[in-house]
């Protein structure tokens, strides 16, 4: 039993850590390499997100911060996932529905959380300021638009 147990903590003391130590500046977080409509992103030209952790394309927890220029309105879309946001700059408004509707955006100023539930249609837009939100969920993720998908209209070009 002693033998058992002592493998058991050798095995489980030898295991990498789920997600690597982090530690980034603002501007190491604004810096680096962020690529066009990224999985778990919008589609749009100007969004783009920048992987924290994990891999949004594979199973496993994901970490991204998604970048939203100012003026963009992301129509109505969902994620097979489960995600939990956090607003880290700027004022998003978002809402949650099968298209963009205006009235039912909620304001969210910088520290504000929301979820975005698996297969949930939700919607946001930002205003004269760009937005930076902190995404986290479960791979692996996707985007799907409830109609106007972005990546239709770049084909139609």
């Amino acid at each position: 039993m002693l033998f058992a147990l002592t493998i058991l903590v050798a095995t489980c003391s030898a295991t990498a850590p789920s997600i690597p130590e982090l530690r980034f500046t603002p501007t190491e977080l604004a810096g680096g390499d962020k690529g066009e409509s990224q999985i778990g992103s919008s589609k749009l030209a100007g969004v783009h997100t920048k992987i924290l952790a994990g891999n949004p394309a594979a199973a496993g927890f994901y970490s991204i911060l998604l970048f939203v220029p100012p003026r963009t309105t992301i129509q109505a879309h969902s994620h097979r996932d489960d995600r939990m946001a956090t607003v880290v700059s700027g004022t998003w408004h978002f809402g949650y529905g099968t298209h963009f509707d205006e009235k039912v955006l909620k304001t969210l100023p910088v520290g504000s959380v929301y979820s975005e539930p698996g297969g949930i249609n939700h919607f946001a837009r930002t205003a004269e300021v760009p937005v930076v939100v902190h995404i986290s969920g479960f791979g692996p993720t996707d985007t799907r638009y409830f109609k106007d998908d972005p990546e239709n209209q770049k084909k139609a070009k």
